[in-house]
């Protein structure tokens, strides 16, 4: 990558209960933040790397009664105030450190949820996913637990890449090679979680990861709501290749519009963002 080049990014999320729920448990993030100070992002938006990197997290609550909504808005807020400023470094600065910050900032949120869920009757069993990425001038540094996801669009146009893994048996056997993408999907068991945040969980050990940015990248954090409906070919069509029709919408509400229209049973979140 040309490093006298500045990159900026565009991004768009979107969230919908879906057509069974009532209540949405999931929940979406996106900040920008420098040494001094940060800043909420809009649902649509475009910036500068310039003088701030950004942040964009997905979670999906879990728990009984309103509870698993209450995990998810907890998790990102958690976010916004641990997230510690003092860790606006050079690339190569915080490259050596980026697992450190991400594992302190995971286990963090974990005893909070784990607080709460031993403290109130009506919190007993609160958890949630998150997946997490910090983007830098040069590069993209990524937290995840749970089976949230993750997808990596290189910008050479190669197929779509899953940088997250699920952490469940079912994602276990896919990763290996046991069962395939639909097997996997229609798994009666694909909804069990071996990681969360809170849930009762006694430890917590994120997947983290980094990958170098270039003009033209794009990432997708989604919910399983997405994958529910979904199929890592159509995400990528979807988002490559619209339609006229789906050209009229924001790349996230495609996502999720047509996650719905397949399947719905599940809270629906996607986040897309492109460097430009």
């Amino acid at each position: 990558m040309d490093e006298t080049k500045s990159l900026g990014l565009t991004w768009t999320g979107h969230t919908d209960p879906g057509r069974v729920r009532k209540n949405n448990e999931d929940a979406f993030l996106g900040v920008r933040f420098d040494a001094n100070e940060v800043q909420f992002l809009g649902k649509i938006g475009d910036g500068s790397l310039d003088r701030h990197d950004m942040v964009f997290a997905v979670s999906d609550g879990m728990g009984g009664a309103n509870a698993g909504e209450f995990a998810s808005k907890i998790v990102v807020e958690q976010v916004t105030r641990l997230l510690p400023r003092a860790f606006k470094q050079t690339a190569s600065g915080f490259s050596a450190g980026f697992e450190d910050v991400l594992g302190e900032l995971f286990h963090q949120i974990h005893g909070e949820l784990t607080q709460l869920g031993n403290a109130y009757e009506e919190c007993q069993g609160m958890g949630a996913t998150l997946s997490l990425v910090w983007v830098t001038p040069q590069w993209l540094y990524f937290g995840h637990i749970g089976d949230s996801r993750i997808y990596y669009f290189p910008a050479d146009g190669s197929a779509i890449k899953q940088l997250s893994e699920d952490d469940s048996h079912v994602g276990w056997l896919f990763r290996t090679g046991k069962i395939n993408e639909r097997e996997a999907r229609n798994h009666p068991r694909r909804s069990s979680l071996s990681k969360a945040l809170g849930a009762g969980h006694q430890f917590v050990d994120p997947q983290v990861g980094a990958i170098g940015l270039e003009k033209g990248d794009a990432f997708l954090l989604c919910t399983d709501g997405v994958v529910e409906g979904l199929f890592n070919r159509q995400i990528q069509r979807i988002l490559t290749d619209p339609g006229v029709n789906e050209a009229k919408l924001a790349p996230a509400k495609r996502i999720v519009d047509a996650a719905i229209a397949i399947s719905g049973k599940d809270n629906t979140t996607a986040l897309y963002f492109q460097v430009q």
